[in-house]
């Protein structure tokens, strides 16, 4: 038979053979990082023998399929060492998942968070033992009888959830045995580095009415140098978290009376009206004309535009006068009745209209996430009318204005082409030529890009773009999505140059996505520190006593007149207890006013940058911030002490 490997090489062999089997004629050093395979495009466990023709790729942790095999092993031995300490533990499920795994148990005395290290160590027991691990299969009957017999019910209620016929894959470390469809490393000594990381309650099956488990998460790494560094970012990533610089910002805050709806305070306005007015900046220069559409419409609106009959779960509904409505989940399809106010010619191609529009969504209430996962938030639509021929040039356009968004506030980002999902609508032809038109504009661009087949709008295929913040983390917020349903169904037409009335197609797109979840992100890249020209307060002007607030106040005046964003502190504290609490409140520049100062007309100057930077005249340090945030500059920010 043939092996394909990834790089195209070509291996043949004469018996069939396990993809771990190959992996070692390979290299033993490959076969010693292997964790899972894929045969022709399809996750594999290492054991699984391959005996004709076939593509194969042997994944390792660097992959996140390998990293997921991996996890999932990791998740067994943790259980593993939970029933060796308490044999009574009775096992649910546990998953891999993103960065870790965790496994959900029942125990007769709760699980205390000095448990951890009592689990960690028998893991490391067990990963010493090298246990080697291994799969076996039973018929349906046979796996109940066996899980009653050791008595886990959870297992019990698993198999009988499946069909009758089926067969039941377990895997096997030591004494450990567990209902598996894996795949899983060959042994446990490949787990080198973990970290139980908490604790959680959690319903079996989610079901509030059933068993509360306890939930234990961890995560793991072939290195414990990996392991430390994920250790170090997360512990970097709280100290960012959105939610609390938020609180400590005076930024934004949330309330019982209002769960997943965001309530921005004076300073959180000041950062978002600067975001929009940068936004309303850039769409004027690229020919955008902005509109504003309501936010809640009649029934038959979103039955037109087809939102009624594949995302009504999400939609809050209300009547009015007997008629029912919707609050807006999305702002397209008022953009569409916006286009039909009146006739349209093809010399006004391509039409961008933009919108800064509220759109509300119903999320549950355990997956609202700070400023990430909210139920009403801010959306930064444009919907692009154009003629086919078209299509390529405005692609390349948005994809350059969203480039410009993200490298303005220094973001790396990948691109993702979707393509039709099964719950879509209209003709494969309209498919086609639109997911071409996406495809060629992003290879004329030469940008790399990864197809997400099956993920794209039920109306269109799309292009969205993941960023990647200071922590590493990707976030999707851009997206681009080509469309001829919307236009179809609410019958757009235009006035094309042979006079004949045509379809426009169109192009719905956001660059910051929801403007909330961006400030969050943007709240967690910079740590609170944002540029000068972004930061709700840019200079705090310090008097150094009383006697010093009329100057204060005098140099407050003259930053304003120049639309500069400044405050002063008129407290009676020491002066380096108001530096130190400007320090805190991350503003970009403090201002110390006293009696030298006064006497020379200056000011003596501290900032995030340079840290003292002595005094200057308030006219040479005007121009300088006004230069700075005309410039967007993102400057270094050094250490505070």
């Amino acid at each position: 038979m043939k092996i394909t490997l990834k790089d195209g090489s070509v291996k043949e062999y004469e018996k069939a053979m396990s993809v771990y089997e190959i992996a070692s004629d390979i290299s033993e050093g490959l076969a010693r990082m292997a964790t899972a395979g894929k045969v022709n495009g399809e996750l594999v466990d290492l054991r699984d023998e391959v005996s004709e023709d076939a593509e194969l790729e042997i994944l390792t942790f660097d992959s996140e399929d390998g990293a997921h095999a991996f996890h999932h092993t990791s998740a067994h031995i943790m259980a593993q060492a939970v029933q060796r300490i308490w044999p009574e533990t009775k096992l649910a499920i546990g998953p891999a998942i993103e960065n870790g795994f965790y496994y959900d148990m029942e125990k007769d005395e709760p699980f205390l968070e000095e448990d951890l290290e009592k689990i960690e160590a028998e893991m490391k027991k067990i990963v010493k033992e090298n246990l080697k691990i291994t799969r076996f299969t039973k018929p349906r009957d046979e796996a109940i009888a066996f899980f009653k017999e050791i008595n886990e019910p959870y297992k019990v209620e698993l198999i009988e959830d499946l069909p009758e016929d089926a067969i039941i894959s377990f895997y096997q470390q030591g004494e450990f045995v567990d209902l598996c469809a894996g795949p899983h490393l060959m042994s446990t000594k490949q787990v080198k580095a973990f970290k139980l990381t908490s604790l959680a309650g959690a319903y079996w099956r989610g079901d509030e009415h059933r068993q509360m488990l306890t939930r234990i998460y961890g995560t793991s790494f072939p290195k414990k140098a990996q392991l430390e560094e994920y250790l170090e970012r997360i512990e970097e990533a709280k100290k960012r978290d959105h939610r609390k610089l938020g609180k400590e910002l005076d930024l934004f805050m949330m309330r019982d009376e209002g769960p997943g709806f965001p309530f921005f305070l004076p300073h959180g306005m000041l950062l978002k009206n600067t975001l929009l007015e940068y936004w309303r900046q850039l769409h004027t220069r690229e020919g955008y004309v902005e509109i504003n559409t309501p936010i809640i419409l009649n029934k038959e609106l979103w039955l037109t535009s087809g939102h009624w009959d594949h995302y009504k779960d999400n939609m809050y509904t209300t009547t009015i006068d007997d008629e029912e409505y919707a609050v807006k989940p999305m702002n397209c399809p008022g953009a569409m009745l916006t286009y039909k106010h009146e006739p349209h010619s093809y010399r006004e191609f391509p039409l961008r209209m933009a919108e800064l529009g509220l759109v509300h969504r119903h999320e549950k209430s355990g997956a609202l996430h700070g400023l990430f996962r909210v139920r009403c938030f801010t959306q930064d639509d444009a919907h692009i009318y154009m003629t086919p021929e078209q299509i390529k040039d405005e692609i390349k356009g948005v994809t350059r204005l969203i480039d410009e968004v993200y490298s303005l506030f220094g973001f790396k980002y990948h691109v993702e082409l979707s393509t039709r999902p099964e719950d879509s609508m209209g003709s494969d032809e309209d498919w086609e030529m639109t997911t071409k038109g996406l495809r060629d504009a992003l290879d004329e661009m030469e940008l790399d890009y990864v197809v997400n087949e099956g993920d794209g709008a039920f109306y269109g295929p799309k292009i969205d773009f993941h960023l990647e913040d200071s922590l590493g983390r990707t976030w999707q917020c851009g997206t681009i999505q080509l469309d001829m349903q919307m236009p179809q169904r609410f019958e757009l037409e235009y006035t094309g140059d042979d006079g004949e009335k045509h379809r426009p197609i169109m192009i719905h797109r956001v660059a910051f996505g929801s403007i909330e979840r961006f400030i969050g992100i943007l709240i967690e890249h910079f740590a609170g520190a944002f540029p000068t020209w972004l930061a709700p307060v840019q200079v705090k002007i310090l008097p150094i006593s009383d006697k010093f607030k009329d100057y204060g106040e005098k140099v407050l005046k003259e930053l304003l007149k120049h639309g500069i964003r400044a405050e002063i502190d008129t407290r009676a504290e020491k002066i380096g207890y108001k530096i130190r609490s400007a320090q805190m409140k991350k503003v970009p520049y403090m201002l110390v006013v006293g009696a030298k100062e006064e006497e020379e007309e200056t000011v003596s100057v501290r900032s995030r940058f340079a840290g003292d930077e002595g005094g200057k005249r308030l006219d040479d340090f005007v121009s300088g911030i006004l230069s700075e945030i005309a410039s967007k500059e993102i400057r270094e920010v050094v250490k505070e002490d």
